[in-house]
């Protein structure tokens, strides 16, 4: 086998860029929100297949995921893809000031346009050098919907997809360029519907029992928990059906969803426990039922030393994405809109401005977990799992936001999606080339799970579902 030199990665995906960002901006206007995602899929799937992977779509019997392969045997890299949006964060791309086409509109608050075109673009450098003979192995691309609210990649994993591969490797946008070396909160989302009479409000009140109340009374009862629970959980909500808009009429239906979030999928477990005892007490109050519909789930990230190593390596080779003039003014108005950029303690000295231009400092010391979760938690039970952040949008930005699905569809968001594309393929080239490093990744995972085997927190039986509110 020929060596591989990394500058063909790199040319590589240089020579796509045009293609990935007209990808990119596709898939940002399409802005599908979780398990609908149907032209975001094909796109990223075509482009996939015309490259000549052997793509399976409705993996998992989830008709907007699917896969993409390039090679044979082992080792074999997976690396993850999302494309999903978020509902209410329409806008136009680019702009610094709030001015929504449709306040109501999904958009791609969380930059996830951006990081399936962006891991695509990695394994098609990795698909070509596997093709010329200089890079050995199998790629598998995993398109991943609903990562929003549906925990796409947990139901994949519960039917064992990702165990095809030795390892996986996933970037995220962010607002600075680093290597994630901790951990999420793991989750369950519920939906909680009560049930009760219709009636007259004024003229017979006394025959009806309003659903409306128990959904409100279970909400002031978790309210009250929120006191009695560490201070690492959260319990979040949205009341998805007050029953209707006629307050003459007592609500016979109302809907909560309910996710809730702690470290460990142990202790949300217990936490969801809680919970429903609330919404039985809400229920008995009010003189209404209620049904505890499981949603999802997902488990918490279980980082990856021996492979953050190497990509921290190859983020360094690569270095962070070069902006212009005109992305720094971009990023300078936009951060005006939050108050502005605060600049980080792990910039370097003298530095100004609104754009990351610099590496976070490297410390290879796990840390603890973010306020957020993420499916890619149960990819990394399954499997050893990294991923970088690369800055793709001004500093301090809040991720699920009008300013991030704007920064999202720009310039700048692009050009951190192209330099995560070549610190994926270069990061994953060297991990392909050495038995040493995929032998440590394993077994470093073995042991943070004590020696267990993953478990997925979704039972069977629960379907993924496009959630329709009222």
């Amino acid at each position: 086998m020929v060596v591989l030199d990394k500058v063909f990665l790199f040319d590589t995906v240089d020579s796509l860029s045009s293609d990935l960002i007209s990808l990119s901006r596709r898939i940002w206007e399409y802005a599908e929100t979780a398990f609908d995602e149907h032209k975001s899929a094909e796109a990223l799937a075509s482009f996939l297949e015309a490259e000549g992977f052997n793509v399976t779509r409705n993996a998992a019997n989830i008709s907007t995921a699917f896969t993409a392969a390039y090679g044979e045997g082992s080792p074999c890299c997976a690396l993850l893809g999302e494309y999903d949006a978020l509902s209410g964060l329409g806008h136009r791309a680019g702009e610094a000031k709030y001015s929504p086409p449709d306040s109501s509109a999904p958009g791609h608050g969380c930059g996830h346009n951006l990081l399936g075109v962006g891991s695509l673009g990695a394994a098609v450098a990795l698909k070509r050098a596997i093709e010329k003979g200089l890079l050995r192995g199998k790629i598998i691309y995993f398109g991943c919907p609903a990562e929003e609210g549906g925990s796409g990649k947990t139901f994949m994993a519960r039917e064992k997809l990702f165990a095809k591969a030795d390892f996986a490797l996933d970037w995220h946008p962010g607002n600075a360029n680093s290597v994630a070396l901790d951990s999420s909160l793991a989750n369950y989302q519920i939906m909680y519907r009560f049930r009760g009479i219709s009636s007259h409000a004024g003229g017979a009140p006394e025959k009806g029992r309003s659903a409306l109340d128990g959904v409100e009374l279970m909400n002031i009862g978790v309210q009250f928990l929120r006191e009695h629970i560490p201070t690492t959980h959260r319990i979040h909500y949205a009341i998805t059906d007050t029953g209707g808009f006629s307050p003459n009429v007592v609500q016979s239906n109302a809907e909560v969803l309910y996710l809730m979030r702690a470290p460990t999928i142990e202790e949300v477990e217990a936490l969801y426990e809680r919970v429903n005892r609330i919404a039985h007490g809400a229920a008995l109050m009010t003189d209404t039922t209620v049904e505890v519909d499981f949603v999802k789930a997902c488990s918490q990230v279980i980082p990856n030393r021996a492979l953050a190593d190497i990509l921290y390596k190859n983020l360094e080779l690569v270095g962070p994405p070069v902006f212009e003039d005109a992305d720094h003014a971009f990023a300078d108005s936009l951060a005006e809109s939050y108050g502005g950029s605060v600049v980080p303690e792990s910039a370097p000295e003298g530095f100004s401005g609104s754009l990351a231009t610099y590496l976070n400092p490297y410390t290879p010391e796990i840390e603890g977990a973010s306020g957020g979760s993420t499916d890619v938690g149960d990819v990394s039970g399954m499997i050893p799992t990294a991923r970088i952040y690369i800055a793709s949008a001004p500093i301090g930005i809040p991720s699920h936001s009008w300013q991030m699905t704007s920064c999202s569809g720009s310039s700048v968001g692009f050009k951190g999606m192209i330099c995560a594309a070549k610190v994926l393929a270069s990061a994953a080239a060297d991990i392909l080339e050495s038995d040493e490093i995929i032998t440590k990744a394993k077994e470093e995972l073995s042991c943070r799970r004590n020696g267990s085997e993953y478990i997925c927190p979704i039972p069977e039986g629960i379907v993924p579902r496009v959630l329709k509110f009222r």
